[in-house]
């Protein structure tokens, strides 16, 4: 008999607090996901030679519904688990093809400050390989898809070697246009719009999904407000906690990266960065 459970999507741009959501929710009881930090190779099976993760909802074919639906069941059952939550951050750039994937999600979107993102992402994007990591995370490669992915990696790692910025050919969501701007703009600009994509497609989606459905989160109110934040989004998966536990929860939560790609970028990229991705910055508080 197939276990029933809630699933819960976390979405947001890359570096923005989505690990430490999910951490921090995946250590109340019932609550699991996946023992690697993100399904991506699930999500895009059957999709597989896509050129971006900008996914269109009626690509979630039957087939590629019950391929992730039995995904989510596994994981389920095999940790005996009341409510599943995934993070991948390119789901922020195809919430509606998501939704129609697994249509009984719950949604918690969390945003954080374009400009410290960037800042954190930068680091991504030029970072060495980290062995168990890729580990981890190649157990749930479809073995048909296997080949695909082996190239893509060499490639991008190649890319590195001889870039003059040092960087991989490609990281975190591949948006529609990227190429372009991997070809016209900066590390740090390249960062930009790839937050930006990603959360101007987030926002566009939960336009049309029912309020009831999607639970809003600021980066900057967790971290400075961890106890009363995680006792509202428990709240809104189900799951009841009361300020006690929420303490014990929250004790590796921080406020020490807030302001950190500001100041590491400088005033005058800051200022470069407002001017190409300012309306979404805007319409979230970050800037004026």
């Amino acid at each position: 008999m197939m276990r029933k459970f809630q699933p819960v999507i976390i979405i947001g741009a890359p570096r923005s607090g989505t690990n430490m959501l999910r951490d921090v929710l995946t250590k109340l009881p019932g609550i699991g996901t996946w023992p690697c930090d993100e399904i991506n190779y699930i999500w895009r099976h059957g999709n597989v030679r896509y050129a971006t993760d900008e996914f269109k909802p009626e690509m979630a074919t039957p087939a590629v519904q019950r391929y992730i639906s039995r995904a989510f069941e596994r994981i389920a059952s095999r940790f005996d688990l009341d409510i599943v939550v995934e993070k991948t951050c390119a789901n922020s750039l195809r919430v509606p093809f998501v939704e129609r994937a697994v249509p009984a999600a719950k949604f918690v979107f969390i945003h954080r400050d374009g400009i410290d993102a960037v800042g954190s992402a930068m680091k991504r994007w030029r970072a060495e390989v980290d062995v168990p990591y890729l580990m981890r995370k190649a157990r749930y490669v479809p073995f048909m898809d296997i080949p695909y992915y082996a190239v893509r990696y060499f490639v991008s790692r190649l890319h590195r070697v001889f870039s003059q910025e040092k960087r991989l050919a490609f990281w975190g969501p591949i948006f529609n246009g990227l190429d372009e701007v991997l070809s016209k703009h900066s590390l740090d600009e390249i960062c930009a719009l790839q937050w930006q994509h990603c959360v101007d497609r987030a926002d566009e989606a939960f336009e049309r999904i029912e309020p009831d459905r999607v639970c809003r989160v600021s980066y900057e109110t967790f971290v400075s407000r961890p106890v009363q934040e995680l006792v509202r989004v428990a709240q809104f998966i189900g799951i009841k906690v009361g300020a006690a536990d929420a303490q014990n929860l929250v004790k590796g939560v921080s406020t020490a990266s807030v302001g950190k790609g500001r100041h590491e970028l400088g005033p005058e990229r800051v200022q470069c960065i407002v001017g190409l991705v300012g309306s979404t910055l805007r319409r979230h508080a970050y800037a004026s």
